[in-house]
């Protein structure tokens, strides 16, 4: 810098200051003309001015003061008075805090510095809360004496504010975040807002009530001792269009506190010359049907201006907030549903507790008179096959109700085990021995191996048969060759039951599920394909009440082995549940229910007749007794194979089979004229079988019922959605059987009114249940037809009418208190939503995204581009997780002093989320791996220039669970731009995260 002796040398490089200090009349002034200027105010004078950077000179006895253009921002509306003019002239309000300073500098030749300084200035019309960091360096004269002070200084209230702001913001989340009730949230809330009364001298915090009319005082703070108590109760009419509140709402603007306190009736006084003037009244967002939660009322401060970052910053409190409140609420949401379900389960406990006694009663009418019968010699032929279809049947529903109240108890806890040392050789010998002829009788081999045990286990005797019972049927279930194998082994501390089998075994991905509740193996080859799907559940809890385990392994297509292990001695059982040793009762009526389900998967219980026998009396006899048609009947229960087959023999042929390939084999030999399916069976089931006639030109025609326990409206529209030409609900009776047959080969004739037919047969309004109910209502349908088909006989003796009265008014009972029970039972059953979307708009969303990440990054620059409506379907939370992730990403790896460009935006019928940054490119080899999730060392990071960690790949799954994609493009010289398409609307309960 020259240190020219004219005005025009010394002000020439000052900018538009050095322009106003050349037109300054100097002579005016104690320092006389330039050029009678020291040399030293001189050439500092022209080095200030041609600095970029805030400084100033105070020189002379008074401290006249120069200062560069830099400078000026910081004068306000001091500018242009304060030049030449004292420091004390252009200071006042601060000078009893700056003066000292000035007069140590020059006393002493020592330089004062301080940051961050507060200082309360009045530059703007009020006395303003502003922080400096600044130096005072002392400027020589000459002759040892200093002339003046050089002031370096950079405000740093922006800074100061955010920092403070952003710590605000922190303690609001952390504390009420941490709450659990809605009430302690908003307090916790607005105690943590209190702890900044310099940003928010007083806040009243109101929510709306259940009912939607009125607001309540949730939690307030800042009003001072003594002063009245806010309103408890606001009217929402104070807010809503048209109110006194509404437009200060829609405008976010300051409303003047006297008016605020008039509309509210708040009697807000200030006590003291800092009290809040002014207040904003901010709605809380998340409220139902897009309404507000709440609403939040802040005073602002008199000492700063409500510029962009003070509004952002307010609405930032109120999102943190509105988010605390909606979070509390669900929790209490959530717990009361649980607390709901926990009542539900108590209710459900007692409910099978008393109807356990009603089940059995019904059951027991129907199997005592049923034996009773059946012991008499008088019984015709017919007769004693329909009531040993019902004894059958009836042991098979007394088993089924049996494992679902056993399961019921287990999982409310109130199963109670009684511990006794048991001869479990014998007792497991005596099970496995009972399936002999079952075994026999599928042309497999029993090898059953348990020698002696050197000492008794304790064990539940009668969940000990249970774990045993379960486990073999099982495996007869599966097994067509070979052989099935029990063998109990001394292990050292425990025992060990392995069961066996050569059966069709378990896939490998099946196999980890194979013990959960209501599971079952998809498209497994079985004998029957019965089955409530708890048997094996049901094993391993009681194997755990004993202190065990139980495992299975298989290999696919050779077998399978379950193993239970049980811990030797008694030390891991409850003491106050050991019992003596006491004489075990007959198992027989346990393991009766087995062995008659078991024979059911082997055969018909009875050979069909060679000659058809004559149709049951309440079936009316056709006009001609040749046969009307050939029906194909495949139905994998023995005993409702039998029935329907002796339904329809009387007018039809019917060839009956128990499985969908053993069908399809049937109608290559000989093409049907109707084919009668259930839909439940081993292999190839109904649907299946159906897709295979229609597929084939040769069947293609051919008239297709189906039969299914499962009812509703939705099952009958699906089955004939499939292709099918009727669906028949079981139970069903006889007439209407041969109604739909009939009807089926009538349309078959008729192929014109087919579809007209069709469409009126499509209204049944039955309710869909769970898979149970095809077990449960299979046998009941068999005893409630054959009961009924028993008393419509007009010569039945009276001493045989009573009894199978009191069999089928049983069955109706039982029928009643079955729905019952699969309500229960299919009201455990369902699963949660991961994504919860909900409208929102995006826009506003984008916009709170980046006023949080601008409070905490006040020296970057990020810029929000908005498109669109702004208007979405998705979940709102993780949407902005997902944009909190990418600008982060992009703040991290783009230079200092460029932007980071957010576009939030639509193209078609899909949003577009857009972050892009102006950093290094990413290199090409690691882009592939961008949304995996991998932590990589130092060495390899400095090398790429980037690590890749969990923040994309948090992103990546949760744009896939709303059926979106993530797309980069990076290129040298154009930065890095990551864009996230979703649909606009997506699926409420979508898929929990990518593939």
């Amino acid at each position: 810098m020259s240190s020219g002796s004219t005005a025009e040398d010394v002000f020439a490089e000052g900018g538009e200051m050095g322009a106003l200090m050349r037109s300054f009349d100097w002579a005016k002034t104690e320092l006389g003309p330039v050029e009678s200027w020291p040399l030293s105010l001189r050439t500092m004078v022209g080095v200030v001015l041609s600095n970029r950077f805030p400084m100033a000179i105070r020189w002379g006895e008074r401290l006249l003061q120069f200062y560069n253009d830099a400078y000026r921002p910081i004068l306000g509306d001091k500018h242009p008075a304060s030049l030449g003019a004292p420091a004390s002239q252009a200071w006042p309000e601060i000078w009893n805090v700056l003066g000292p300073l000035h007069e140590k500098v020059l006393r002493h030749g020592t330089s004062e510095w301080a940051e961050h300084f507060f200082l309360p200035m009045h530059r703007k019309g009020f006395s303003e809360e502003t922080y400096f960091t600044f130096s005072y360096s002392p400027i020589p004269e000459g002759s040892g004496r200093y002339g003046g002070v050089l002031v370096t200084a950079q405000e740093t209230t922006s800074q100061v504010l955010s920092e403070r702001r952003l710590h605000t913001l922190q303690q609001v989340s952390a504390s009420s975040f941490q709450a659990k009730r809605v009430d302690d949230a908003a307090q916790r809330a607005v105690r943590a807002l209190g702890e900044n009364p310099n940003d928010v001298p007083f806040v009243l915090l109101y929510l709306c009530e259940q009912d939607g009319k009125q607001l309540s005082l949730a939690a307030s703070t800042g009003l001072p001792a003594g002063h009245p108590p806010p309103p408890g109760w606001l009217g929402l009419e104070l807010f809503r269009e048209g109110g006194p509140l509404a437009e200060g709402l829609s405008s976010r603007e300051p409303l003047a506190l006297a008016a605020l306190s008039q509309h509210l009736g708040l009697a807000l006084q200030p006590e003291a010359p800092r009290a809040a003037t002014r207040a904003v009244v901010l709605p809380l967002e998340g409220g139902a049907e897009g309404g507000s939660p709440g609403f939040l009322i802040a005073g602002l401060s008199i000492r700063l201006e409500y510029d962009a970052q003070y509004r952002g910053f307010m609405g930032l409190v109120a999102g943190h907030i509105a988010t605390a409140i909606a979070n509390a609420r669900a929790y209490e949401e959530e717990k009361r549903r649980a607390e709901t379900l926990a009542e539900l389960d108590r209710s459900k406990t007692v409910f099978f507790s008393n109807v356990s006694h009603e089940f059995r009663t019904p059951l027991t009418l129907m199997l005592g008179p049923v034996e009773d019968v059946l012991a008499s010699d008088r019984l015709e032929r017919e007769e004693r096959e329909a009531l040993e279809r019902v004894h059958r049947n009836g042991l098979r529903l007394f088993k089924l109700v049996n494992t679902l109240l056993d399961f019921s108890r287990l999982e409310a806890g109130r199963m109670q085990a009684s511990y006794q040392p048991t001869d479990l050789a014998a007792l497991t010998v005596g099970l496995a021995s009972a399936f002999d002829s079952a075994v026999a009788k599928a042309g497999l081999r029993l090898v059953v191996e348990c020698p002696p045990l050197p000492a008794p286990v304790w064990v539940d005797p009668e969940m000990w048969e249970k774990v045993v019972l379960n486990l073999v049927s099982n495996a007869l279930k599966f097994t067509f060759e070979g052989e099935i194998g029990v063998a109990l082994r001394w292990r050292e501390d425990h025992v060990e039951l392995s069961v066996r089998d050569t059966g069709t075994g378990i896939p490998p991905e099946e196999l980890p599920r194979i013990f959960e509740r209501f599971h079952r193996v998809h498209g497994a080859k079985g004998r029957s394909h019965e089955g409530s799907g708890i048997g094996l559940s049901l094993v391993q809890e009681l194997v755990r009440l004993h202190g065990g385990t139980v495992r299975a392994e298989s290999t696919l297509g050779q077998g399978s082995t379950f193993t239970v292990s049980l811990p030797a001695g008694s030390a891991h059982l409850p003491r106050e549940r050991l019992a003596a040793s006491r004489a075990a009762a007959p198992a027989s009526a346990r393991v009766a229910p087995f062995l008659n389900e078991a024979s059911g998967w082997l055969s018909s219980p009875r050979p069909a007749p060679e000659t058809a026998p004559a149709p049951p009396p309440t079936v009316p006899l056709a006009r001609s007794q040749a046969p009307q048609g050939h029906i194909l009947l495949a139905d994998d229960n023995a005993d409702m194979r039998d029935y329907v087959r002796r339904l329809l023999e009387a007018r039809f042929t019917v060839e009956a089979v128990a499985e969908g390939r053993a069908a399809l084999a049937a109608a290559e030999a000989r093409v049907p004229d109707l084919v009668l399916s259930d839909v439940m069976m081993p292999g190839l089931d109904g649907f299946g079988l159906l897709r295979e006639f229609r597929a084939n030109p040769r069947t293609a025609a051919v008239p297709f019922i189906l039969l299914s326990a499962r009812a509703g409206e939705e099952a009958t529209v699906g089955g004939l959605q499939a292709g099918a030409d009727d669906y028949l609900v079981k139970p069903f009776s006889a007439r209407e059987l041969l109604a739909r047959v009939e009807g089926a080969l009538r349309l078959a004739r008729e192929r014109a009114a087919r579809e007209r037919l069709a469409r009126e047969r499509a209204d049944f309004e039955q309710h869909l249940i769970g898979i149970v109910s095809h077990d449960l209502r299979n046998p009941l349908a068999a005893i409630t037809m054959s009961a009924a088909t028993l008393l419509r006989r007009t010569d039945l003796e009276e001493r045989q009418r009573r009894p199978i009265g009191r069999i089928f008014a049983s069955a109706e009972r039982a029928n009643r208190m079955i729905r019952d029970l699969l309500d229960f039972t299919q009201a455990r059953l369902g699963g949660g939503l991961p994504l919860q979307p909900q409208a929102l708009d995006f826009h506003a969303l984008s916009q709170q995204v980046v006023d949080e990440l601008q409070v905490a990054h006040p020296e970057r620059a990020i810029e929000l581009e908005r498109g669109g409506a702004g208007q979405a379907f998705w979940d709102g939370d993780r949407t902005a997780q997902v944009l909190t992730n990418l600008i982060s990403n992009a703040l991290h790896y783009s230079p200092p002093g460029t932007p980071v460009r957010v576009r939030a935006d639509e193209e078609g019928t899909e949003g577009v989320l857009e972050v892009h940054n102006e950093g290094a490119p990413i290199p090409a080899e690691l882009v592939p791996r961008l949304f995996q999730p991998m932590q990589r060392g130092d060495k390899e990071r400095n090398t790429v220039g980037r690590s890749v960690g969990l923040g994309l790949y948090i992103v990546d799954h949760i744009v896939r669970a709303h059926g979106g994609r993530v797309e980069v493009k990076s290129v040298e010289g154009e930065g890095t731009r990551f864009t996230v398409r979703m649909p606009l609307t997506v699926a409420a309960g979508g898929a929990g995260g990518a593939p």
